[in-house]
C-alpha cells in the first residue's frame, strides 16, 4: 500500500485561494478575484457564497459539462491582466472553458525546478500549456523545449516569455506524446522534464486523449530520455489514476532513481484544504 502523504502548495504575494467550498473556490489574481468550480471543493466554505459574490469581479457558471461563462459581477473589470511570480510576468485572461492561463498549485514545481536547474541544462516541458514551467527553467539557465498540441497556447507561452524578459526557449506545436518517441528515436536526452498532462483531451491532429491509456507508454518513452542523473516531474488530476498506479510505473521504468510520490493540496485563507492531484518527483 501507498502511504497518502500530502505536499502542500504555498500561496504568494499575487495568488491567493481565499476560500473554497459547495463546489466553487474563490481566487485573488493580482487584484482581479474570481469565483471558479472545482469539483473537489465538496465541503462547506469558510464564508457563505453571497459574501464571496460581493468580493468577486468575475464568476464562472457551467453550462454543461464542458462549457460555460463568465458573468461580471464588476462592471468596468478587464478581462485580461498581469500577475507577477517573483520576476517573472504572467498573463492572464477570462477563457470558455474556466481557465485563465495558470494553475497556481504548481508554483511549488516551477521552485523544484529552480533548485535543479544547473546553467546549461536541457529541460523539457510537455503538455506545455502557457508556459509557465518553461519560463522558470529558461530564466533560472535552462535550454528549454515547449511542446504543446494547440497553437493559441504557444502564442500565450511567447507572450509569457517577453513579458518575463527572456528568450530562446524552443516552441514544438506537437502531440506530447509524438515528440517524445521521436526524440527518444533520434537519442536525445534532457536533465529535466516536467509533465502535467490533462486527464482528457485532444492532440494537435484531433486524436482522442486519455491520460489512463496513455501514461504507461509516456513513462517508456521518458525513461529513454531523462538523463542518469536528471530529475523528472509529474502531476495528475484523474481519478482513475492513484497513487499505486504511479508507483508501480515508477519502480517498472525508473527503478534506480530516487522519488517522492505525494498528495498535492493547497490550503486556503480560511484553512479549507484543496486537493490537487498526485505529484511525482524522481531525481
Amino acid at each position: 500500500m501507498v502511504r497518502k502523504e500530502r505536499l502542500l502548495a504555498e500561496q504568494w504575494e499575487d495568488y491567493e485561494l481565499i476560500d473554497a467550498g459547495d463546489g466553487m473556490k474563490l481566487e485573488r489574481w493580482g487584484e482581479i478575484i474570481t469565483i471558479r468550480p472545482e469539483v473537489q471543493a465538496y465541503f462547506q466554505p469558510g464564508y457563505p457564497i453571497q459574501e464571496w459574490r460581493k468580493r468577486a469581479h468575475f464568476e464562472y457558471k457551467s453550462t454543461s459539462s464542458t462549457k460555460g461563462e463568465w458573468v461580471t459581477l464588476k462592471p468596468g473589470t478587464p478581462q485580461d491582466w498581469q500577475i507577477k511570480f517573483q520576476e517573472l510576468t504572467f498573463n492572464l485572461e477570462l477563457t470558455n472553458f474556466k481557465h485563465i492561463g495558470l494553475f497556481p498549485e504548481q508554483n511549488t514545481n516551477w521552485k523544484f525546478i529552480q533548485d535543479k536547474i544547473q546553467s546549461g541544462d536541457k529541460f523539457l516541458n510537455l503538455f506545455a500549456y502557457t508556459g509557465a514551467a518553461s519560463c522558470v527553467a529558461q530564466q533560472s539557465g535552462a535550454q528549454t523545449t515547449h511542446v504543446d498540441s494547440v497553437k493559441q497556447l504557444i502564442t500565450w507561452a511567447k507572450k509569457n516569455q517577453d513579458d518575463s524578459g527572456i528568450d530562446n526557449i524552443r516552441w514544438i506545436h506537437e502531440d506530447a506524446l509524438k515528440f517524445a518517441e521521436k526524440e527518444a528515436k533520434r537519442g536525445n536526452k534532457y536533465k529535466g522534464i516536467i509533465m502535467d498532462p490533462p486527464a482528457w483531451g485532444i492532440g494537435a491532429k484531433g486524436q482522442k486523449w486519455k491520460l489512463e491509456q496513455q501514461l504507461e507508454p509516456l513513462f517508456m518513452l521518458i525513461s529513454q530520455i531523462l538523463e542518469s542523473d536528471g530529475f523528472l516531474i509529474l502531476n495528475t488530476y484523474s481519478p482513475s489514476i492513484s497513487l499505486k498506479d504511479i508507483a508501480l510505473l515508477k519502480n517498472r521504468y525508473f527503478p534506480k532513481y530516487s522519488s517522492d510520490l505525494k498528495e498535492l493540496w493547497m490550503i486556503s485563507t480560511t484553512q479549507k484544504k484543496l486537493y490537487f492531484g498526485n505529484l511525482l518527483r524522481i531525481g
